[in-house]
């Protein structure tokens, strides 16, 4: 066995494999793999092996789509059987929500590059023979998925990482994790101990005891999964061609062909069980769980009325055991918080079709430091310890049981909430907020008259109006908004400018003024974005997304260098942040303070500390709604009683309060970007439109390559759209055409209230980016003409925030 390695992956599961065979294609060839039993003896030699593409999420998409682009290739590439069948899939939609849902997934499938047709009936039917289509409205038919054999698929990829370099060891535990002190990882395995620079969790179900040797909490969960295997059956064998698979949201079920019988699998909706949440039994291997058909009998019972073969089907196994699932059913990759070159490969509930993907893109991201696409909704610091234990357990529970459930932009679901609260949370329900969660923390969304709930839906749903008038209340008025989950570090110490200029790509603000600021990869992606306020000569704070909260200061305190006198603290849970908006609200704030508020005093994009009702505050005047206003960072403990007064004092000015939904649209109806839509790894400043903010200057991370990329010139750039939209808007990850070419995709959109204009952002060709340039975007199967802008469409001098 070796003793010293670049990297040791833990686990011999597709992720881990997955991993291998991709670090080795990147370079990294002096990488072991260290397995306590035989490859894929945890959950992956049980998988019922199915790829599909059919996904919402744009960059999810893109993993499962590669899978089957390197399956179909596997083979002749290992030398070695995979079982690939590429027969295709259709997901059945039975009401009007998920026809809406296949349109927009069909967009999205297409910006990918993977084949989906919405076909009727008729045309099921004919694909699939054994199916009955009563109640059935609409098909999303994916030529290009199919199912594999996971063990055959993974032994395929091993065989390739060890040809070109790679080692794994068998039937050998690791048994500790150390850290150095010159940073490397001692991995402690029952045949002795390798010394690594990077270390991957990649155990499956074992991944929170691997995580726990290194302090490490993982959100992870085991679910019983059980499918059933019936015997053959005439009317298979006499088929003359595999259908496709079937997913199948009324019976909550796939189906497939195996041999000449069939594969049933439901994903129960009720009553799912979690397994092993003390931990699993280091010899479990290779093992199934005691089969519980009972408990999945009114499922079946759909699945007979949808294939009628499968009623009087024998049964001639059922296949039951554990799957990973994590609070949101994504899978985890990336850094471990707080741990560099600790990495994380695990949490897959569809692990044979999401280990290749993952594993590519986690190579990219551990050799090159950045990924081709945008891996924020599946990096592993999504999570905080909040999220693990009964969180973590009613989350994937829930996760499960809506697998084959319409997922809707908005909807954010009870299990497991709340988690973290705002001290004026029970007010703001009390007046009908409406919450979402966002990193655990519940955030008013918006606010629903008495005896209204959310109606979730692709299209302008019950909520539109009412947003409305918050977004009047902000341009005409005054809103209130709590902003509490913000991210929010104090960086302190004798280096901490010339710290924040080496790793920032703007420059910092000079003392009492605020800026905009990115931190970028070497590669020049934009991997952060902060709000910089100069407190004082040696003291900055900032501020970031709220489920930004551990990357971001893990790439603040993990980029500080031993000779630099800086000091990092995370300040989120010390402030409660309160943002008082709109036209009024000078006159609002100067009933609560003595402070001079007027513009000489205290300009746009500037802070001073003053007292607010008695509250002692860091005044920021900046409003991401585009409105004159102020933040007010303040101790939280005193929220409470500064929100009663703000409120109180605005009740002559019309004060509303204002929820996430109204600052989304008035943040478009000003053309502000946001990070994780508009602004990602996956493009530098130049196609973001952000030359403003750099300062070529400064000796910034990744200035190199943004100049490089300045020079060059670009492949797609952002652009500011008035669509023609009737009662849907963009949600993002739709295709944009030119002439009936697709030429880009959209980030985000949202209707304008003042502006009475549907709005988007969207990357598209260089040559399409001009003001005024005529595109469409295809929003839930129509195409709506849309046109380039060349500024916001609200304000664009700025003359209301300066105001």
């Amino acid at each position: 066995m070796k003793s010293q390695a670049r990297v040791v992956v833990i686990g011999g599961g597709v992720m881990g494999v997955g991993l291998l065979y991709h670090l080795v294609e990147e370079g990294w060839t002096d990488v072991v793999l260290v397995e306590k039993g035989e490859l894929t003896s945890g959950s992956t030699w049980h998988a019922a092996g199915l790829i599909p593409h059919f996904n919402g999420s744009l960059n999810l998409a893109k993993v499962h789509f590669y899978a089957s682009q390197l399956y179909r290739r596997l083979e002749a590439e290992s030398d070695q059987a995979t079982g690939w069948h590429g027969c295709g899939a259709i997901r059945l939609a039975t009401n009007e929500d998920e026809v809406d849902w296949f349109h927009h997934v069909q967009g999205v499938l297409r910006c990918v590059g993977a084949e989906c047709h919405l076909v009727g009936p008729a045309e099921i039917a004919r694909l699939h023979p054994l199916l009955d289509t009563e109640g059935v409205l609409l098909g999303a038919y994916t030529p290009g998925d199919g199912h594999t054999d996971p063990s055959g698929s993974t032994m395929a990829m091993a065989a390739v990482a060890r040809r070109d370099g790679a080692r794994i060891e068998l039937r050998n535990r690791v048994v500790d994790i150390a850290r150095r002190p010159g940073g490397e990882w001692d991995v402690v395995t029952e045949r002795g101990t390798i010394v690594a620079e990077h270390v991957v969790n990649a155990a499956g179900g074992f991944a929170p005891q691997v995580g726990a040797m290194v302090g490490l909490g993982v959100p992870i969960v085991n679910v019983v999964h059980q499918y059933l295997v019936t015997e053959n059956l005439p009317e298979v064998a006499a088929l003359d061609r595999e259908p496709p698979v079937v997913r199948d949201p009324r019976a909550s079920c796939y189906y497939r062909q195996e041999q000449d019988g069939l594969i049933v699998g439901p994903y129960e909706t009720a009553g799912a069980q979690p397994w092993a949440l003390d931990g699993i039994d280091w010899l479990f291997d290779a093992e199934l769980l005691p089969p519980d058909i009972d408990r999945l009998i009114p499922w079946l019972e759909h699945a007979a009325r949808r294939i009628p073969v499968f009623e009087n089907a024998g049964i001639r196994r059922v296949v039951s055991g554990p799957i990973t699932h994590t609070p949101d059913g994504g899978f985890l990759i990336g850094p471990a918080p707080g741990l560099d070159s600790f990495w994380m490969c695990c949490g897959a509930g569809i692990g044979i079709t999401q280990g290749p993907g993952a594993g590519k893109y986690l190579a990219q991201w551990m050799v090159h430091g950045q990924t081709e696409v945008n891996v924020r909704e599946m990096e592993a610091r999504r999570f905080g310890d909040w999220a693990v234990g009964k969180y973590s357990v009613e989350k994937a529970v829930d996760e499960y049981q809506q697998m084959y459930e319409v997922h809707y932009p908005g909807e954010y679901r009870p299990a497991g909430r709340p988690i973290m609260t705002t001290p004026i949370h029970d007010r703001l329900a009390a007046r009908g907020a409406v919450f979402a969660e966002t990193f655990g923390w519940e955030r008013a969304k918006w606010f629903a008259p008495e005896g209204v709930e959310e109606r979730y839906g692709f299209r302008r749903m019950n909520w539109f109006d009412a947003v409305g008038e918050e977004c009047r209340a902000v341009r005409e008025r005054v809103g209130v908004l709590d902003l509490t989950a913000f991210s929010k570090f104090d960086v302190t110490g004798p280096d901490a400018a010339s710290f924040l200029d080496r790793i920032l790509a703007n420059r910092v603000p000079g003392e009492g003024r605020i800026a905009l600021v990115h931190a970028l990869t070497e590669l020049g992606g934009i991997e952060s974005e902060f709000t910089a306020t100069r407190l004082g000569a040696d003291r900055l704070y900032l501020l970031s997304a709220a489920v930004a909260r551990i990357h971001d200061f893990d790439w603040l305190t993990q980029h500080r260098r031993a000779d630099e006198d800086v000091e990092i603290v995370d300040v989120t849970d010390d402030y409660g942040v309160l943002l008082v908006t709109g036209p009024r609200a000078r006159d609002l704030l100067a009933r609560l303070t003595d402070a001079d508020l007027g513009n000489a005093a205290f300009p746009w994009l500037s802070v001073r500390a003053i007292e607010v009702a008695g509250v002692p505050a860091r005044a920021l005047r900046v409003s991401y709604a585009g409105e004159l206003g102020w933040e007010l960072h303040h101790p939280v403990e005193r929220m409470a009683a500064l929100y009663d007064a703000a409120m109180e004092a605005g009740e002559g000015y019309g004060v509303a309060d204002v929820g996430l939904y109204a600052l989304d649209a008035l943040r478009m109806e000003k053309g502000y970007k946001a990070w994780g839509l508009e602004l990602t790894t996956e493009i530098t400043p130049i196609e973001g439109g952000l030359e403003r903010f750099v300062d070529f200057d400064s000796p910034f991370i990744g200035r190199a390559a943004v100049r490089e990329r300045a020079r060059k010139g670009v492949e797609s750039r952002l652009v500011y759209l008035a669509v023609d939209a009737v009662d849907a808007d963009a949600h993002g990850s739709e295709p944009v055409y030119a002439d009936g070419h697709m030429v880009g995709l959209t980030t985000s959109g949202a209707y304008g209230y003042a502006v009475g204009q549907s709005i988007a952002f969207a990357y598209v060709e260089p040559d399409c980016a001009e003001p005024g340039s005529e595109l469409e975007i295809a929003i839930l199967g129509e195409r709506r003409a849309a046109r380039v802008l060349a500024e916001p469409l609200y304000d664009a001098r700025n003359q209301r925030l300066r105001a």
